[in-house]
């Protein structure tokens, strides 16, 4: 009997001891989700799209327009200065422009504005970026003086300008197939309706 208690005694120890030992456990499962770890006050980091295509684009887009916009910020004289300026105008906007959207999907922020058709309004940036750097860069190559800034500046500019352009042929692309996409959501939502429509009306032969 003092075995059979001892036993029984040191069974529930060791059980009692399991509970303590596992409670106080620092490797204990945690219930915080993986992605939280890329929140940062309240705005979740999203690394997927900066590493995209047009993550990517975006952020060469920014770099070259800021480039460009540093190259002719630093010429001092010109006469006619129409193009400098033309140059000037473009370039810090689509840097500025481009560089608020790419804040906005990387932060998520379009999410929280579902109203807004954010495909296209990137496609509208991009597109109208291309012709206007295209225009600038090209009034810039014949009206320059041959400085160095203004030469790197036009280079510059038909280089971002490629790159718009890719862009542009990209989002084209995303937009028709978003368009598509809703296209054939809507007409299996009417088709649905219809089938149903159909189906209570077989059901119901006092309506015929």
């Amino acid at each position: 009997m003092r075995t059979t208690e001892e036993g029984d005694a040191f069974d529930g120890e060791a059980s009692n001891t399991s509970m303590i030992s596992g409670a106080s456990s620092p490797y204990q499962p945690t219930t915080e989700p993986v992605h939280s770890r890329n929140m940062f006050w309240g705005l979740r980091f999203d690394m997927d799209y900066l590493k995209s295509y047009f993550g990517i684009l975006k952020v060469v887009e920014v770099v070259l327009s800021l480039i460009g916009f540093i190259c002719i910020e630093t010429i001092m004289r010109c006469s006619p200065c129409g193009g400098i300026y033309f140059f000037e105008f473009v370039s810090c906007t689509a840097c500025v422009v481009t560089g608020v959207l790419l804040l906005i999907f990387c932060l998520s922020l379009h999410t929280k504005v579902p109203q807004i058709n954010w495909s296209l309004t990137d496609l509208v940036n991009t597109a109208a970026s291309t012709i206007f750097f295209f225009l600038c860069s090209l009034v810039l190559a014949f009206v320059n003086h041959s400085t160095g800034a203004e030469i790197a500046a036009t280079i510059f500019g038909f280089l971002v300008t490629a790159v718009y352009a890719v862009n542009t042929f990209l989002a084209v692309r995303r937009w028709r197939r978003g368009n598509n996409s809703q296209g054939g959501a809507q007409t299996s939502e009417y088709m649905r309706a219809r089938t149903a429509s159909r189906g209570e009306m077989e059901t119901r032969p006092e309506l015929v």
